[in-house]
Parts: structure tokens; sequence; C-alpha cells
């Protein structure tokens, strides 16, 4: 083989294995499914121990845990037998930043089919997941407690390791109180609430959902600070000293989005503070996580997306707030902090 043509496979076989990427995250999602983690934390196990307590057949599964340890996720010895390894903690259920929902989520087929018309959505006019399910896709969750019970468990997860990296990063002392917009089950206000005994909060989600949010909130300790209020954050928002919205942002196009960041304004005290807890796409062609995320808003709403510093800027000024200072976090979430006007 010549020297230009092995320099020439370099390029092809990276390539090769972008190419072959969702076979990866497809065999995540199956160990996520099965639990392989936590089978493993304590010990090594064979593909036949691992089959009979998952009620697999042991040679495709073995073919599964072999690609994985391949990667680096769960690792193989002389005996074939399987342990874990750093990358594959996150697997665990009760890992503190697990990710075994959102893998779980990302690998339904419900929501892989629809990754399957990625170019209908290139095309415009109808995001791929309503061109594959016939429905839009918060409606479509609204109708199918399965799926939306999947997805609730995979915001759930991420929210575990953001809110804590988000408690840490950010200053909340002098804000009295704090209203959650969209904030589900309330993990990231009660983690809040929970390191300044001195602030109130209020959950702010849809009624269905801040239902289910009493055990967080007591969980945490700070049910007697904390109001769970019901309601559409496009018609109203309770009132507060700063409002906090995390992983809400992104899910709407700009105007949709300034409709909602106009609300907080509206019910906000003079100078108050908001904070938006969003992934921020940096420009150039560094990697990042955030310009991924943005093919998942393309296919699923088409319109919604991430955003660079300058779009957030453009958006906090649209709604009344100048933008004062982006905050890295230890997730690859950052607090787009803005002061109202």
């Amino acid at each position: 083989m010549s020297q230009d043509t092995v320099q020439s496979a370099v390029p092809a076989t990276q390539l090769m294995q972008m190419i072959f990427g969702f076979m990866t995250s497809q065999a995540i999602s199956v160990a996520a499914k099965l639990g392989i983690a936590d089978l493993l934390k304590d010990d090594a196990r064979s593909a036949d121990e691992l089959a009979q307590a998952t009620g697999m057949q042991a040679r495709p599964l073995y073919r599964i845990m072999r690609a994985l340890a391949s990667v680096g996720i769960f690792a193989e010895d002389d005996t074939g037998r399987f342990r874990m390894t750093p990358l594959a903690e996150p697997l665990r259920g009760d890992a503190p930043d697990s990710l075994r929902d959102f893998a779980i989520f990302l690998g339904a087929d419900w929501h892989w089919s629809a990754w399957g018309d990625l170019s209908g959505s290139a095309q415009g006019g109808q995001p791929a997941f309503e061109r594959i399910h016939g429905q839009a896709y918060f409606d479509y969750l609204g109708v199918n407690p399965g799926p939306a019970q999947v997805f609730n468990d995979a915001m759930t997860s991420l929210s575990t390791a953001a809110s804590a990296a988000v408690v840490n990063a950010y200053d909340f002392a002098g804000i009295n109180q704090l209203v959650d917009v969209g904030g589900g089950h309330g993990l990231l206000l009660a983690s809040i609430l929970q390191q300044y005994p001195q602030m109130s909060g209020v959950l702010f989600d849809a009624p269905s959902v801040v239902e289910g949010a009493k055990d967080v909130i007591d969980g945490h300790g700070v049910g007697e600070r904390c109001d769970a209020v019901g309601g559409d954050f496009f018609t109203s928002v309770p009132a507060g000293d700063a409002c906090i919205i995390k992983h809400i942002i992104h899910n709407w196009d700009d105007e949709r989005a300034a409709t909602i960041l106009k609300n907080c304004h509206r019910s906000m005290a003079e100078n108050g503070k908001l904070l938006v807890v969003e992934m921020v796409i940096p420009e150039g062609n560094a990697p990042s996580l955030g310009k991924l995320l943005d093919l998942e808003m393309l296919v699923l709403f088409l319109h919604a997306h991430e955003r660079t510093e300058a779009e957030y800027r453009t958006l906090f000024e649209r709604a009344g707030f100048r933008l004062t200072r982006i905050l890295p976090t230890k997730s690859a979430y950052s607090v787009i902090e803005g002061v109202r006007i």
C-alpha cells in the first residue's frame, strides 16, 4: 500500500467510526434498558449470567457487550466476564449523574424513528417527528402515557446532574422569591432552596406536571417554603424577585421563547434577575454538545433551536432584559443571566 493510500485511509476510518455512531448509541440504549450497569456494579459477570438475569439470549447479548467494551463502556476480561468502567458508571440507575433514563429515551423506537427522517426536517415545512407520527411532539406525549413517562424520566435524569452543577456555579444570595418556570417536578428549585434557607420558591409548570412534585419538594425538606402552581407560561408567570428557566427556551422558536420571557418580565420585581439554563453554542468549529442537541430540536420541532451568546443577547433584549453574563458550570449547561430593564 502506498503512503498516499495509508494517509487517505485515516480520514476514511475516522469517518466510518462516526457513521457507525448510531450503532453505539443503540447498544448503549439496550444496555440501559436491561439495567446492565446495575447488574455489574458489585461484580463482573459473564454474558451467560447477564442473559439469565435479563431474559435475553446469551450470544446476542455477548455481541452487544463486546461492542460496548470496544469503546470503553464496560470491559471484558480474559475469562469472558464483563466489568464496569468509568464510562459505564453513569448508566447505573442510582449514579449521582445517571444518564440511564436519558439513554433509554434516545433509543426508544418512537423517538428513534423520527431521526430516520432528519432530511425531512431539512426540507422545512414540518418537523420529522410530526411527519412520522402525525402529531406535534408534545401533543403526542399528551396522549401516549408510556412515551411521556420515558420522556419525563429522561428530563429528570438530565436535571439531576445539571441541578447540582447550577447550584454550585451560581450565587443565589439576595433573591427572596425564586420562580422556577417550567420546573418539572422541582428538583432544581428544591436543590436551590435547600442551599439558601432564607429563600422561598414557586414551582410553575403544567398542572399535570406539578402534581408529581410533592415527593421531590418534601424530600428536600423545603415544603414549607415552596409553592407548586399549575399554569401556562405562554399566558402568565407567578410573581417573584427572579425567574429561573432550565431546558425550556430551546424548545421554542424566537417568537414563542420571547413570549415566555416577556411574561417573566411582567411578573418580576424591578431590577429582577432572569436566569436561563441552557447549552450555549460556541462560535466557529469548536466541538459542542449544543450543536448536536440542536439537531434534536430540528427533528422534534423544526424551528426550536439551541442558541449562541449573540442570539441569547438579542432574545433577552426583545423581552426587556439585558444579558449581563454567561456563567459556565461543570455540566454542559451554562447560566445565562439577565436583568430586567
